[in-house]
């Protein structure tokens, strides 16, 4: 049996990088479609609010656009901005919140792609999130958002199970529904990092909450900010041939919100 630690995930970033950032090139490229096929502006200031370890700025970086991003985990800020000056990049991620923060210069394009959304806990927190937004992109800009909405007809997934591995370092992860109070608007997760070195192998074990969705409750949320428009909205097959009409059994939802 492994030996298991207790803490946040977020807290190690070498670890979430592994698991997060091996199948970055299927992101990528719909990033890049989007910009291409929704944007009525040309995209060469890009930002990531709940950036973390920078997975796909520094990609971005390396394509010729002028990347920044923001994370309340400092973990997390360090690792992106010492990433970024390792391939020769300013170090420009800051610590902060994403329901409350201003940038210096408004950008063409953002995105945030797994889930990291639903971890504000209320209404006014996803609300004013939408607000900073839109003050950060500039008009006729764009918005990538990606989340898991609950549907309200069949069976919502209940338990995710990945895996990645990079030189001698392998992470197994598992993500499973402990609670779901949908009258709270509440999902209560459980999260392991089985970690296996050469020396070593343990588990990482943690506990998030995420705040739920319906897709008429995050229509409604999208409506309370006039600012944005939806352009599109995709699944995580990331196709871009291949837009998708919200329903009520819709669970993987990728909303490309563009700026009025």
């Amino acid at each position: 049996m492994l030996e298991t630690i207790q803490g946040d995930l977020y807290d190690f970033p070498d670890y979430y990088d592994l698991v997060y950032g091996s199948d970055w090139r299927a992101e990528f490229d719909f990033l890049l479609g989007c910009f291409g096929n929704h944007a009525q502006r040309r995209v060469t200031r890009v930002f990531e609010p709940a950036c973390g370890t920078g997975r796909l700025l520094y990609r971005l970086a390396r394509q010729g656009y002028d990347v920044s991003g923001l994370d309340r985990n400092p973990r997390m800020t360090a690792y992106c901005n010492a990433r970024l000056a390792r391939h020769g990049f300013p170090e420009t991620c800051l610590d902060g919140d994403m329901s409350d923060f201003t940038l210096p210069r408004r950008v063409d394009a953002a995105f945030n792609m797994i889930n990291s959304f639903r971890h504000l806990a209320t209404e006014q927190q996803a609300r004013a999130h939408l607000q900073c937004m839109a003050a950060a992109v500039a008009p006729r800009g764009v918005y990538v958002l990606g989340l898991h909405l609950t549907p309200t007809v069949g069976q919502p997934l209940d338990r995710e199970s990945w895996s990645a591995r990079r030189g001698h370092l392998a992470v197994v992860t598992q993500l499973w529904t402990k609670e779901r109070d949908l009258k709270k608007r509440q999902e209560r997760c459980g999260m392991t990092y089985d970690v296996y070195t050469p020396t070593r192998a343990f588990r990482l074990e943690g506990e998030m909450t995420f705040r739920t969705y319906t897709a008429p409750q995050f229509q409604r949320l999208l409506a309370s900010v006039p600012e944005w428009e939806t352009a599109a909205v995709y699944d995580f097959s990331y196709d871009l041939s291949e837009a998708i009409d919200v329903t009520s059994d819709t669970e993987d939802a990728v909303f490309v919100l563009r700026r009025i």
